[in-house]
């Protein structure tokens, strides 16, 4: 096995510019797909006022795998509800269309109605380790430890591109991450907790999108943030178009040889996930003064748009969504009385169909985003190749 010399950290932090696209690296909305909706100005989940969110991509190695050594393809991502250096807490909620997955420290957000402290996202034999890594952060900013006890950690499986096995994350990627954590535009497709995860089959990874609803609804911004591994082929929908039934080639394999190098034509199919493999994790940020109550009822709707692209909650698949709402700071303070507001429930129905709108979109941008990639034993996952993505669009009259 080839192994780089070193390992290759990246913190993917927030950009400069307000698209992804003024990097090189083009997103759904550039390629002309259709979504509803009216997105906030970075189309991010950091349009929602105070939400940072920080990333670390590892990547090394190439070549047959050696457990502990590589390859590696992995990482971590974080987002803060209300900022790095704040310890109010937020009023949130979750949802599960299948819970074959782990969401460490939800219970609590579900007995207490509030979530203290970041939301991350890594691999699934990972996640022990950035919990405690987050406890450990969290002390040496001289946070409550009894408050912070419990952080919310989702996971995806990342193999067979990485060495999962290998345990890759350290202590030192999760305080990166949380301390590199900005507000702006956000890093999408191979990168953080999503470099080495596959959804419908092409390369995926971390991807994000808001939406503002209308003045007369409030005028609320609701952002999403997904680490997107689920789905079949055959049944991949973007935009209201078969894409998965117009691309049926490019499926991932195994090369030869293993490093890629020379005659790199693909073999066999990847054995190692089944039909019905694979996961999400949704975020979902509001600045809406919605109650946990509310929030679950939010983290649900999310799920509607795992479906409109394809994702069915099969037995394999851990499909799960948090919400959170920026609004009422200083709610779980105890001054006596909480005073809060409450949007009533008769006016929940913009958000709801903003938060499916961004999450469909959040899962498009990450496919569109990610990049071919070859990691352990030679395997390869293509990604979405743009050219015929625009052109099943222009078949069924999506794009003029």
């Amino acid at each position: 096995m080839r192994v780089a010399s070193r390992l290759l950290v990246v913190a993917c932090l927030s950009l400069a510019s307000g698209t992804l696209a003024a990097q090189g690296k083009p997103r759904a909305r550039d390629l002309g797909i259709p979504f509803d909706g009216t997105p906030g100005r970075l189309n991010a989940i950091t349009d929602v006022a105070g939400v940072e969110v920080g990333q670390v991509t590892l990547i090394a190695g190439d070549g047959p795998l050696v457990v502990g050594k590589g390859p590696v393809r992995t990482g971590v991502t974080v987002i803060h509800p209300r900022g790095r250096r704040s310890q109010d807490q937020v009023f949130a909620g979750y949802a599960s269309l299948n819970p074959n997955a782990e969401m460490t420290g939800i219970q609590w957000v579900k007995e207490s109605g509030f979530l203290a402290g970041p939301i991350a996202l890594t691999n699934t034999l990972s996640v022990g380790l950035v919990r405690d890594a987050i406890i450990e952060w969290a002390i040496k900013q001289g946070w409550s430890d009894w408050l912070f006890a419990l952080p919310v950690v989702g996971e995806n499986w990342d193999s067979p591109l990485n060495d999962i096995d290998g345990f890759h994350v350290e202590k030192r990627n999760v305080f990166a991450a949380l301390d590199g954590a900005r507000g702006g535009a956000v890093a999408e497709g191979n990168v953080g907790a999503g470099t080495g995860i596959i959804c419908h089959e092409f390369k995926c990874g971390i991807g994000t999108s808001s939406r503002v609803v209308d003045k007369a609804a409030g005028g609320f911004t609701v952002g999403v943030l997904v680490q997107a591994n689920q789905g079949a082929r055959e049944r991949l929908n973007i935009a209201g178009v078969p894409v998965g039934l117009e691309i049926t080639d490019l499926l991932p394999c195994y090369v030869t040889p293993p490093s890629g190098a020379g005659d790199s034509s693909c073999v066999k199919r990847n054995p190692q996930r089944p039909p019905g493999s694979g996961s999400i994790v949704v975020v979902i940020a509001t600045d809406a003064p919605l109650l946990s109550h509310q929030l679950d009822r939010l983290a649900l709707r999310a799920m509607l748009a795992v479906g409109r692209v394809g994702g069915l909650g099969e037995n394999d698949s851990g499909d799960w969504a948090v919400a959170f709402s920026t609004a009422n700071p200083g709610a779980s303070v105890d001054t006596g009385f909480a005073r809060i507001t409450m949007l009533p429930n008769d006016r929940i129905n913009p958000l709801f169909e903003a938060t499916i709108q961004a999450t469909e979109e959040a899962i498009v941008n990450a496919m569109v985003a990610a990049e071919t990639m070859t990691g352990a034993n030679g395997f390869r996952v293509y990604a979405v190749p743009h050219d015929r993505l625009v052109a099943a669009m222009k078949k069924y009259g999506r794009i003029k």
